[in-house]
């Protein structure tokens, strides 16, 4: 493809998005301090495929810091079984682009009957979810035609963030979400081309990752088979181990996402289990160097690195899924809109 991808084009309008989500941040911040206020216990997410990944990064945001639990729930659970769960004092978070798809609406509604407090992180706010929720917390990305959905996604992260900062009232947290948009200009500057022919020619990846990290390292192996149909398979670093390690080789790829908080000792055994199996094995982190090392800009907390990680993450996997002759606004078999039941 000689002309720009839509992909490409929305990849770019990420931080304009994010400085529109910053001059919003009041609506955010309220919505987690109302969490506190009202003595949630607990919440539930409610999300499928890329929205899903942010949701995982929600739960571990809202279970490390705020020491909230946080469960996703399955839509069948409604959708499909009828089931209605006891939510009191708890909260339903949905997380979602278009907010179209059935299951989804299911669950919320669901939920909502159970005695949850309904939230939507959605970028459309006049969709079944949308109008379903109690309060509506808008991504604003805009229109994302690109059927590979990637500045959306990175709105749900800072939602996540912000209602979290919300929650604890943070002031550290509210800095870096504030230093977000300038870091995300120069996380879109990132080069990353030298793990483009390794990675390519590698039988499966492994991408890693784990507490705040899981979520991007799930994204990251979605976009790697939806864009390029190139296998890979996310786990947490210390779910590696226990098993799946067995099939890594000299044919092996990975991305491991790496993190600066009390996970790196496991990231790092990870990393050294993969290498010694031959694997050709590449880590995104700040500060990183040598020839396996993807950078990304350090921002002024940990818990911004995993946006900063999937904003450069985007810019590569676009360009390596032109290079291999993909269409990534279109892949095969897919649609912009997956409406499932």
């Amino acid at each position: 493809m000689t002309h720009q991808t839509l992909m490409a084009a929305e990849i770019a309008e990420i931080p304009a998005m994010l400085r529109r989500q910053l001059a919003e941040i009041g609506l955010y911040l309220e919505a987690g301090a109302r969490l506190r206020a009202d003595g949630t216990r607990g919440l539930i997410t409610c999300a499928r495929g890329t929205s899903d990944h942010a949701a995982t990064y929600f739960k571990y945001l809202m279970e490390v810091v705020a020491g909230l639990p946080v469960a996703s729930v399955g839509p069948s659970v409604a959708s499909v079984y009828g089931a209605d769960l006891q939510l009191a004092d708890y909260a339903c978070v949905a997380f979602s682009q278009s907010g179209g798809s059935p299951d989804l609406a299911a669950l919320q509604a669901g939920a909502a009957r159970g005695g949850a407090q309904s939230i939507a992180i959605v970028n459309v706010e006049d969709s079944p979810l949308g109008r379903g929720a109690a309060l509506v917390l808008p991504v604003h990305a805009g229109p994302e035609r690109a059927v590979a959905a990637t500045k959306s996604y990175v709105g749900m992260l800072f939602a996540s963030l912000a209602l979290l900062t919300g929650y604890t009232g943070d002031a550290r947290l509210r800095a870096a979400l504030e230093a977000l948009p300038e870091l995300a200009d120069n996380a879109l500057r990132q080069d990353w081309s030298r793990a483009a022919l390794p990675l390519a020619r590698a039988s499966s990846l492994f991408c890693l990752g784990r507490g705040p990290g899981l979520g991007v390292a799930a994204e990251a192996a979605l976009k790697l088979k939806e864009t390029c149909r190139i296998h890979a398979e996310a786990y947490s670093a210390a779910e590696s181990l226990h098993g799946p390690v067995a099939i890594a080789d000299a044919g092996f790829g990975a991305l491991i996402f790496g993190t600066r908080d009390q996970a790196a000792p496991s990231l790092l055994a990870a990393e050294t289990r993969l290498r010694s199996t031959g694997a050709d094995v590449f880590v995104v982190q700040p500060a990183v160097g040598g020839a396996k090392g993807l950078p990304v800009p350090q921002g002024p907390h940990p818990l911004v690195d995993p946006i900063l990680q999937a904003i450069a993450f985007y810019r590569f996997v676009e360009q390596l899924a032109v290079d291999l002759g993909e269409n990534p606004d279109a892949p095969p078999g897919l649609q912009k809109v997956t409406e499932t039941v």
